[in-house]
């Protein structure tokens, strides 16, 4: 299973999940590809948020060696299932995509908690650390309800 975690920066949202992802993969003993990318080119070659790389420290696992990069078109056919944080991601990604893209591949990552409800994951960017702490809570309950679908249908 190859998943991809996108965002507008890829440096609060999407290398938060990613960690997550990856840390739960990890435990799970699964052997699967989890990345994340941003749909802007901001922040590409930077390093995660501090106060995601903080929270994520916090809770076991460790982000700062990550480094923000592009969503890209061919990231649609490398991937299994591409998880979005808001619309304007799902947007973002779709426009990007072009030819390749593949609706049955994208969805948001709340709706593994909430289907079809296309619930965001607001950005934290703009508010104090507090709204990481959140953003986290969210996207930690999401992942772990994404590991239970897809290990218990394999």
């Amino acid at each position: 299973m190859k998943v991809l975690m996108v965002c507008l920066g890829n440096i609060c949202r999407s290398p938060l999940a990613e960690g997550i992802l990856r840390s739960k993969v990890e435990k799970a003993g699964l052997h699967w590809i989890v990345d994340s990318a941003g749909t802007s080119a901001h922040n590409v070659g930077c390093s995660p948020h501090m106060s995601s790389q903080k929270i994520a420290s916090k809770n076991g696992f460790d982000i700062s060696k990550h480094k923000c990069r592009n969503f890209v078109k061919e990231d649609i056919r490398y991937f299994d299932k591409i998880y979005v944080m808001d619309d304007e991601n799902y947007n973002d990604v779709k426009r990007i995509a072009e030819i390749f893209w593949n609706e049955t591949k994208i969805d948001y990552l709340m709706n593994e908690l909430f289907p079809g409800k296309n619930k965001i994951i607001f950005d934290p960017w703009y508010g104090g650390e507090e709204g990481f702490y959140q953003v986290y809570e969210m996207m930690e309950k999401a992942c772990e309800a994404l590991i239970n679908k897809l290990t218990n249908n394999n």
